[in-house]
């Protein structure tokens, strides 16, 4: 579901740090308080001093990832209602926006939100709790927020003048935007948008990742160590950035948001952490911006990316005779690794997700919204048709991830009933629902759905789909894969560092 990118990417794009815990400075007799926030904002003098630092912790960022500085950082101090009006155009104007808004309908058709959930106006809520600055790549400004005293936002600079950094090295703007656009309509434009559409995400968790190994060792510069110098933090420099707890609306925001959200700081952390170890600084800075992952798994698996590990990716085959006639193409993508677990957990805990999703050799899934259906329903996953066909280390990892999907259709649909007497062999599940037939099926070490569509037609598509598919080694992504929880991620990147990102757990 990379294809849905979710959550990074509006926080990363523009360079925000999501992060849980910046507390701002106590207020003194010399504080200025905002008359209708009760806020402490910023004297000159504490401004004055924090625009000095800039440039001291742009050098600390450039020695410590070893990214030249090409020229000083323009700096800027801004208002919370600055802010808030710089996320709002942001989101009205952006291109991403309006992938999010088709990625919202086909995440609550495969059950990943739930019906009633309003992403967008959730995510401007998240983004003005969490934002602690930002480096804009349009502007080649850093952001400072004039609410958050000084020392708070020191940290958060050497965060964001990463990002500067990585800018001056690759051009951001250009450099993160590697995905398919558009609505795929033909066979050719399916196998790209496939063969591209994690991509952007991966490279989400390059740009944060780095970004967060330099915050990490901002924060231990006094003891004169790195992370480099401790091998065996990887795992836990992931697990210190899962913790929603300084973030209420992150801490109560669906499974998919959560994950997808700070999955470019964890996983990419770690990413980053285990180049950095195995292959030395220059590898994992210059050397990742020249030569980026692909996919959610090379991230996930960073070894495999240091061994040029194939990406697994499944081949779409062309659909559209069956499907034109009534259905206008929506959406496709990647399922990548992430998806995955995030299916896995929702629907069957944490414990099977873990032994799961390492499982997974590729996935592929593709959208279509009926020509019939009425401009009220096209604004519901009601209107829509889907497919998701995965491929598995073995089939008893295959028939686990059939138990649990099929396991939560009832929580997805009313009306739910198996029609054992339309199944053809044990290796069927038929189902009715009041958004039409699912098709539920496991051949060896693959599993096809079909949603929405009528069973006739689900069998066909999922012959197809099994036809095109190669008996030798699958195929390379040639530059990316994006799924419905990695256009999250996509969206996301651009607006920052999130607070629940870095949450002050790398200082001592």
């Amino acid at each position: 579901m990379a294809g849905l990118k979710l959550g990074g990417r509006w926080a990363a794009k523009v360079g925000f740090v999501l992060i849980t815990a910046v507390a701002t400075a106590s207020a003194s007799d010399k504080d200025k308080k905002d008359a209708t926030t009760g806020e402490t904002r910023m004297t000159k003098d504490q401004a004055k001093e924090l625009f000095k630092s800039v440039d001291d912790i742009l050098a600390f960022a450039s020695k410590d990832s070893k990214l030249p500085i090409e020229h000083s950082v323009k700096r800027t101090l801004i208002s919370r209602d600055e802010v808030n009006k710089f996320l709002r155009e942001r989101f009205d104007k952006d291109e991403s926006t309006k992938r999010l808004e088709r990625s919202e309908i086909v995440l609550k058709k495969f059950g990943l939100l739930d019906r009633d959930f309003h992403l967008q106006t959730f995510l401007v809520s998240l983004l003005t709790e969490q934002i602690a600055g930002y480096y804009d790549d349009k502007t080649k400004t850093v952001n400072l927020l004039d609410w958050i005293a000084p020392d708070e936002q020191k940290s958060v600079l050497a965060h964001e003048l990463t990002h500067a950094l990585q800018d001056q090295k690759v051009d951001l703007s250009k450099w993160s935007e590697v995905g398919a656009k558009g609505i795929a309509k033909t066979s050719a434009e399916d196998s790209e948008h496939i063969r591209n559409d994690e991509g952007d995400t991966a490279r989400e968790a390059v740009t944060e990742g780095q970004a967060m190994a330099v915050f990490v060792d901002y924060g231990l510069k006094d003891s004169g160590k790195t992370i480099a110098d401790a091998p065996e933090m990887g795992p836990k420099l992931k697990e210190m950035t899962e913790d929603t707890g300084g973030s209420p609306l992150l801490a109560r925001a669906p499974l998919l948001l959560q994950k997808s959200l700070l999955f470019p700081y964890g996983d990419g952390l770690a990413f980053e952490h285990r180049v950095l170890v195995k292959a030395g600084r220059d590898a994992a800075f210059a050397g990742v911006l020249a030569r980026p992952p692909s996919s959610s798994f090379e991230i996930i698996h960073p070894d495999a990316y240091l061994a040029h590990t194939p990406v697994p990716v499944l081949r779409m085959p062309d659909i559209h005779p069956l499907i034109d006639a009534e259905y206008t193409p929506y959406d496709e993508g990647v399922m990548g690794e992430l998806d995955v677990r995030i299916i896995a957990e929702l629907f069957g805990g944490q414990q099977i997700a873990a032994a799961l999703s390492p499982a997974w050799k590729g996935g592929i899934y593709y959208a279509a919204q009926r020509k019939s259906a009425t401009a009220a329903q096209k604004e519901t996953p009601s209107s829509l048709g889907i497919f998701y066909y995965s491929k598995w280390e073995n089939e008893d990892s295959a028939r686990s991830f059939m138990r649990i999907y099929s396991g939560q259709l009832a929580r997805k649909y009313s009306g739910l009933k198996r029609r054992e007497k339309d199944e053809k062999g044990d290796e069927e599940q038929v189902y009715s629902t009041n958004e039409g037939d699912v098709l539920i099926a496991l051949k060896d070490d693959q599993v096809f759905v079909a949603e929405g569509f009528d069973l006739a037609l689900a069998r066909k598509l999922r012959d197809s789909v099994e036809e095109v598919q190669s008996s030798g080694p699958l195929q390379v992504a040639s530059t990316q894969e994006i799924g419905p929880a990695m256009s999250l991620v996509h969206v996301m990147g651009q607006f920052g560092v999130m607070k629940a990102a870095l949450a002050g757990r790398y200082t001592h």
